[in-house]
């Protein structure tokens, strides 16, 4: 059986109360399973502004038309207006989604500060951001997450740490081939099994080698063409639960017609041989399309 995990990452306020429920309602005209992330706490997306000094940050910012698909007012979050906090404003909104049948898991605190900052933080820093993402989904849906995704595939070794003490059991926080066990330098398993995202996002294509809205499903069409045990799809409610959804739905028709199914990550972690699954260390690395370094899988240890 083949299979694409749908892992939907939330980012925004805006996200949360619009695309959120949009894609809802296209997965279920589709009969499609997927693990919704929420982001938690506020939204400070205008913060991000500094991410101008990064390498590769304006050509994205060109190719992809941010302020089209976040907003001139989710810029302005953080830096010309107050932050909303999502959690708060928008938790019958994460619950009827819970209640609509899907998986639902954490993505982050703050979804700018964890990104831009979780690399280079110590584990005081990293335990505070997690600890208030995992209180406050458990006050939202009234029980404690077990799925976690990271804000921007960032993380250090103290986050996979705290994944495993506060309970989490599955997480999808960088990009890779195949399943596996997060460790350390020496070899030591470090936190809760990792099905990473195997595919590239649509803001990752659109704009490069000739890739529109129009044709970028093709592109993702062609990599999953030769049929694969397991993918991990990442998109976002901002692009594809808004400007973007006419090309999910093509990507959801191709798919099936390829062969697939759909499942949540959960789902697809509780099918996995966990005592089969390689070791690999987490490290930082690049992925074309996207500036700056995430985490990205490693060879495993022998």
């Amino acid at each position: 059986m083949s299979v694409i995990a749908l892992k939907i990452d939330v980012d925004t306020f805006r996200g949360t109360r619009e695309g959120v429920p949009a894609l809802a309602r296209l997965l279920e005209k589709h009969d499609a399973p997927a693990t919704f992330l929420f982001s938690l706490g506020p939204d400070h997306t205008g913060r991000a502004l500094k991410r101008v000094f990064r390498p590769g940050f304006f050509g994205k910012v060109a190719r992809t038309s941010v302020v089209e698909h976040y907003g001139i007012k989710t810029l302005m979050y953080g830096v010309m207006l107050p932050g909303p906090d999502i959690g708060r404003c928008e938790a019958e909104g994460l619950r009827a989604i819970r209640r609509a049948g899907f998986e639902t898991g954490v993505h982050t605190w703050d979804h700018v500060r964890w990104q831009d900052g979780v690399a280079q933080a110590d584990e005081a820093w990293t335990r505070r951001e997690l600890q208030l993402a995992t209180e406050r989904y458990a006050e939202v849906f009234g029980e404690r997450p077990t799925v976690h995704g990271a804000a921007g595939w960032q993380m250090n070794e103290a986050a996979y740490r705290l994944q495993a003490e506060l309970g989490y059991t599955v997480a999808s926080d960088g990009r890779g081939e195949h399943p596996y066990w997060p460790c350390n330098a020496q070899g030591q398993v470090i936190g809760p099994v990792q099905l990473p995202s195997t595919l590239p996002t649509l803001d990752e294509l659109i704009g490069l080698d000739g890739w529109t809205v129009d044709n970028v499903h093709e592109a993702l069409l062609a990599r999953t063409r030769t049929l694969a045990p397991l993918h991990v799809y990442t998109l976002h409610a901002e692009l594809e639960g808004q400007k973007l959804a006419p090309v999910f739905e093509r990507l959801l028709r191709g798919w099936r017609e390829q062969g697939y199914r759909f499942a949540t990550v959960g789902d697809c972690a509780r099918q996995l041989d966990l005592s089969a699954l390689p070791r690999c260390p987490v490290a930082l690395g690049t992925i074309p399309g996207r500036s700056g370094t995430l985490v990205v899988q490693q060879p495993a240890f022998a």
